[in-house]
């Protein structure tokens, strides 16, 4: 919270006088009257309206505080500003074709490659990053944006059930993911400009053949760091059938020397994940990338907050007259 015009809390050195002179008054303008002895007296109880006697000059000096406060402006804000980060320009090219439900990797190979995805976000706070997801086809499932929360929300309902449910072909067009990821990033101004496609098989879908796809990316200045998912032989599959699932072994066929000329085409790495320990760890070694200045414009929104304060003010207030005149008043 911020105060307008602080200056008026000044006006807060006024309660010293004020109780000064309260203490100082009272006791030149109570009633006395002489006695022999008061010995008597020092054990006597205190009723319980002596011992607030005082309450209602506390009750008006904190209005008096609340009244300042309200004079001061208080303000919230939503902080944003126009500033420079260090950022890169990311899109994650993400397979998400049925053979992704493969369990080799723990759940399944779509839920560890999200999983581990979700972390790298959540870890570059000040890159722009984007999702394109392939199959048969691809399409960008987020453009490149800092407000990782929303992306992190968006790549969370991603599924493979797009291909059952046949809003896209099934396959595996890994060319296309590429070309879908290069074009989201071909108006970028970064100095560093990367692709992390992943996949599970081969390019067998699409019009564009991934190295020309990859020549593309070069030729755009952007690397293209690729990762094969799944173990070297076969893997665990759920096959649904009449009344549950049966595992079948499904033979692992990931096109390393492709995803390997697309990397060294474009300066970037292949990397091969054959469970979630080393899946996480190629992230990690992604995350050591170089970084280049980026502006991010934000703005900001103050927004008054004083009437708690003159609530307050009001309702001491009234507590102050009603205890005076009432169970506190004084005679004279």
């Amino acid at each position: 919270m911020e105060f307008a015009n602080k200056e008026y809390f000044f006006l807060l050195l006024l309660l010293i006088p004020y109780v000064v002179w309260y203490f100082v008054y009272r006791k030149k303008s109570e009633p006395t009257m002489r006695m022999s002895d008061t010995y008597v007296y020092l054990s006597a109880p205190k009723s319980w309206r002596m011992r607030l006697v005082h309450l209602p000059m506390l009750l008006r000096c904190l209005v008096f505080v609340a009244v300042v406060t309200v004079l001061a402006r208080p303000q919230t804000m939503n902080s944003w500003d126009s500033r420079t980060t260090e950022g890169i320009d990311i899109m994650l090219a993400m397979d998400v074709s049925t053979s992704m439900l493969a369990e080799d990797l723990k759940p399944n190979r779509m839920e560890a490659a999200k999983s581990v995805a979700a972390e790298f976000i959540a870890d570059r706070a000040n890159d722009n990053i984007g999702l394109t997801i392939f199959a048969g086809e691809a399409f960008t499932q987020c453009p490149m944006t800092t407000d990782h929360t929303s992306l992190l929300n968006i790549m969370q309902g991603v599924r493979t059930d797009i291909v059952t449910r046949g809003l896209i072909s099934d396959g595996t067009a890994v060319g296309m993911g590429l070309a879908n990821a290069v074009s989201r990033l071909k108006d970028s101004k970064a100095k560093s400009k990367v692709v992390i496609l992943l996949t599970d098989g081969s390019n067998n879908m699409g019009d564009l053949s991934p190295m020309t796809s990859a020549q593309i990316a070069k030729s755009l200045g952007i690397r293209v760091y690729t990762i094969g998912v799944g173990t070297n032989k076969v893997a665990p599959y759920p096959m649904p059938v009449a009344g549950g699932v049966q595992y079948v072994n499904i033979p692992v066929e990931i096109d390393t020397k492709t995803l390997s000329d697309i990397a060294a085409v474009t300066d970037g790495n292949f990397y091969r994940a054959t469970n979630n320990k080393e899946l996480k760890q190629i992230y990690n070694d992604i995350d050591k990338l170089e970084k280049t200045k980026m502006n991010v414009k934000k703005f900001s929104k103050r927004y008054e907050a004083y009437q708690p304060f003159a609530i307050v003010a009001v309702v001491l207030l009234l507590l102050e007259i009603l205890l005076r005149t009432t169970v506190l008043r004084r005679i004279p």
